[in-house]
């Protein structure tokens, strides 16, 4: 990989947040097709309708939480009651949709806000079964990451294992949004992407590996902890709706390209669940290559670009008033 110029850490985080809206956005118009039907006609620009039949620019669920989870932060210091509410508001009011219209939400994602409807309390909202490992915290996980990578390791964690928990609990959810969270670490102190994914390999071991609640878990993350992973072919990263597949995808995606543009096209045409691959690879990549690697006209083809624009300078706001 290629190790960008100095990049202010402004530019950074705000690299990230626009990165995973952009990867989203691509991502749009081709999710649920086949890798090998997507790839007959990649995508190399923002596209409107196909899937979902919206225009170019339009994000999904993965930013419409992303954006809720953004606003809650600029309000409170962690609230995860707050967030929950937020994400409800979403799903019953449109809060933070690209057109006033909510297209897609995931199941897992569905049921917990069908409890936090009913009064249970956000970080119990999430489910904690095998089958609800889904990537749905993953997606809308880096302003909480931003937020707390100053913060001692296991403050860090505690934070972002409550914000995964309001729609995913399982500890394998907890845990890969804790991965990334490692990596996004690393590479917002500047460090070269396969040096992020190194030491966040040497952090997610030393933190996880001597617990039994978590250790149980490891298993499921050999493919990551392997170390090998920028050596592995394409026909090895699965790219579907599970956590581990998106996780184990976006890294890859970031570790095998050397510019945003390449690591978010290479994501999206993966095929499969191609707009939360195209957000998650689409943060990581912002923050490592910064805001002004990402192409103007794909942020200007944005929907409510000038909304965006004002949350997330606030958000960076709020982050250099914590330095």
């Amino acid at each position: 990989m290629s190790v960008p110029t100095s990049i202010s850490k402004r530019e950074r985080i705000l690299g990230g947040l626009w990165g995973s809206l952009v990867g989203d956005a691509l991502g749009v118009p081709v999710e649920f097709k086949e890798r090998a039907i997507v790839q007959t006609d990649p995508v190399k620009d923002m596209r409107g309708y196909g899937s979902h039949k919206q225009p170019a620019g339009t994000w999904s669920d993965d930013s419409s939480l992303l954006l809720c989870s953004a606003d809650s932060l600029v309000r409170h210091v962690f609230d995860t009651e707050d967030m929950g509410k937020r994400f409800l508001s979403w799903y019953r009011e449109e809060l933070w949709t690209p057109y006033g219209k909510v297209f897609d939400v995931g199941v897992a994602t569905s049921r917990a806000l069908a409890r936090i409807a009913t009064g249970m309390r956000a970080e119990v909202a999430g489910g904690d079964d095998q089958s609800g490992n889904g990537n749905g915290s993953l997606m809308r996980i880096i302003p909480v990451s931003l937020r707390f990578v100053a913060s001692p390791t296991k403050e860090m964690l505690d934070r972002i294992h409550r914000a995964s928990a309001i729609t995913h609990r399982h500890p394998r959810s907890q845990m890969a949004c804790s991965f990334f969270t490692f990596v996004v670490r690393q590479l917002l102190s500047g460090n070269a992407g396969d040096s992020a994914f190194s030491s966040a390999l040497a952090d997610f071991r030393a933190f996880y590996e001597g617990d039994p609640w978590w250790s149980v878990e490891l298993d499921y993350f050999q493919f990551v902890l392997a170390g090998d992973l920028a050596s592995r072919p394409e026909v090895e990263i699965e790219s579907g709706g599970y956590v581990m597949h998106t996780l184990t995808a976006s890294l890859w995606c970031l570790l095998t390209t050397s510019s945003f543009e390449e690591c978010v096209l290479k994501a999206v045409n993966l095929g499969g669940d191609t707009d939360t691959t195209g957000c998650v690879a689409g943060g990581l990549a912002g923050v490592y290559y910064g805001l002004e690697s990402i192409p103007q006209k794909w942020m200007q083809t944005l929907a409510r670009r000038e909304e965006v624009e004002a949350l997330f300078n606030r958000f960076a706001d709020m982050m250099s008033s914590l330095e």
